[in-house]
């Protein structure tokens, strides 16, 4: 054994401050990124929120006329090639003429967009003055000024009390004696979100101490108060007696409440299951009767504290991209109401640019933070809208027909397109909003798992759902398809899917099985 040098060459992959951010803020939605922001100007004085019209640095920019900006070259310069028709028709006969469309779309960029700088310092620009349309949520009516717009989205602020308040303010009122409403209180306290008393009487006193000398019977007669207050229905032990409660307080003339009474009591378990035969011949009634009965109990509300029930928590939606067609072809562009306007403190730039010395390390440190966190947004703002326009360009079928058109897609098709990392593209695509003429819709939607047919082709997943749909929409209700059924009726089409594949798709679309859709 001895000592001695060597000399060993190695590659290893190092991430950067700026490269980890970079990757933070590319997976994060539109209001995480506003909460990243103002936690950073929190700490670094020389980021600050910029105004309309600003560079950077905060200087006046003139950008009134420029137009929507868009990024469709690929690595070489130039204009990225869209798919042919043949490649998107996939099996649906859908005929869209694809002459000249690579040609047509360079010249419409050419002429109505100036492209996406990924570079560019001015990063307040005006990304959609040519989309005033579809921005700050005006979608049909172009006479709407920015201030209409505005109160559109404004959340209005309202007073929702809970189910356990609106009873109690309603058991003040009623002349109860102390006990009484002592009762109640205890009972009200039992009584979930749905308005059912969970606990059962029995279990109530029980668990009362002796020296209380609490008895069924009272509870009985605080429960009965209880019931007799909105909402209707409130206080039920169960379904059938939540029914019968909203039942007792219809019009005595009000046609076959008998029969419903009856119903709700004893055959609630025979109506949920559509054995309609046993219901005729229990209740000795003929078809059209027991129709009445059934559309008067669906009319009753099984959960009548539902409107009562407080959201713990509101997920809101904020769009990055539009879709709109432009000349027969569909653009996507930024949302520019989303694009943070950052620019660095004048004050503190001034000071730097006069004293250069190690005396303002932290300075200068902190200038290169707020650098790379502007620039990091405008990179994030630059990829996302240019996996949009290559989604678009392979979706279109399903701007123009809807989801029975939509086409297989999966993340390596974008990711070699735009020469980026499959792990990118799914950054990019996860909480990230389109808005298109259909509606809204996540990035992640417009990928989805092939079917192969019968003819070699291939047909998306989501597509098969919105022809299951559709084929049960048109069903006749008193015979309705069931799974086999489907099956069949899309091999008819082309479309070879297992039955057990058929019933995963009708549930995630919640709905149900052939025997619980049948209808009289």
């Amino acid at each position: 054994m001895k000592q001695g040098l060597q000399l060993k060459f190695s590659q290893n992959l190092s991430l950067t401050p700026q490269l980890q951010q970079a990757i933070k803020l590319l997976q994060l939605s539109t209001l995480e990124l506003n909460q990243e922001i103002d936690l950073l100007m929190q700490t670094n004085p020389l980021l600050e929120r910029g105004d309309d019209g600003e560079d950077e640095y905060g200087n006046a920019t003139d950008n009134s006329e420029d137009e929507v900006t868009l990024n469709t070259t690929s690595n070489d310069g130039n204009v990225a090639e869209t798919p042919q028709g043949d490649e998107l028709n996939n099996d649906f006969d859908v005929d869209i003429p694809n002459s000249d469309f690579s040609e047509s779309k360079h010249e419409l960029i050419q002429t109505e967009s100036a492209e996406f700088e990924q570079n560019t310092t001015d990063y307040s620009a005006d990304f959609s003055d040519d989309y005033d349309e579809f921005s700050n949520g005006s979608l049909w009516d172009e006479n709407r000024t920015p201030s209409d717009d505005d109160s559109d989205f404004k959340q209005q602020e309202t007073l929702q009390i809970s189910l356990r308040a609106h009873l109690l303010s309603q058991l003040k009122l009623m002349p109860l004696s102390e006990r009484d409403q002592t009762l109640a209180l205890l009972l009200v306290d039992s009584i979930n979100e749905d308005g059912y008393l969970e606990e059962s009487l029995e279990d109530i006193v029980e668990q009362m101490p002796l020296e209380l000398e609490m008895e069924v019977l009272e509870l009985k007669t605080a429960l009965r108060h209880i019931q007799n207050l909105d909402p209707v229905g409130v206080g039920a032990r169960n379904l059938s007696e939540c029914l019968l409660l909203q039942l007792e307080l219809l019009p005595e003339n009000t046609p076959h409440l008998a029969l419903a009474k009856l119903t709700a009591k004893h055959y609630l378990p025979a109506l949920g299951t559509r054995d309609f035969a046993k219901l005729r011949k229990e209740l000795s009634c003929d078809e059209a009767t027991l129709k009445c009965v059934q559309q008067l109990i669906a009319g009753l509300n099984p959960r009548p504290g539902n409107a009562f029930s407080i959201i713990g928590s509101e997920h809101y939606i904020q769009h990055e991209v539009i879709i709109k067609k432009v000349k027969g072809i569909w653009i996507a562009s930024l949302n520019e109401a989303v694009i943070p306007k950052l620019k660095i403190n004048q004050l503190y730039a001034s000071i730097l640019k006069r004293n250069r010395d190690s005396s303002n390390q932290y300075l200068q440190s902190q200038m290169q933070e707020a650098k790379w966190m502007i620039k990091n947004i405008q990179q994030r703002f630059s990829t996302i809208l240019r996996v949009s326009q290559a989604i678009t360009d392979r979706q279109r079928n399903f701007l123009e027909y809807g989801e029975v058109a939509m086409r297989p897609l999966v993340l390596r098709e974008i990711a070699e397109e735009l020469d980026l990392h499959e792990s990118t593209i799914s950054r990019v695509t996860n909480n990230k909003y389109m808005l298109t003429p259909r509606g809204i819709f996540e990035l992640k939607y417009f990928f989805g798992s092939s079917v192969a047919t019968d003819t070699g082709g291939t047909c998306s997943a989501t597509a098969i759902r919105a022809l299951i749909k559709q084929l049960i929409d048109q069903e006749n209700p008193k015979k309705p398809y069931s799974d086999n059924q489907i099956t069949d009726l899309l091999a008819k089409q082309g479309i070879v899917v297992a039955r057990r594949t058929i019933a995963k798709y009708r549930e995630s679309l919640n709905i149900a099985p052939a025997s619980l859709r049948k209808t009289l």
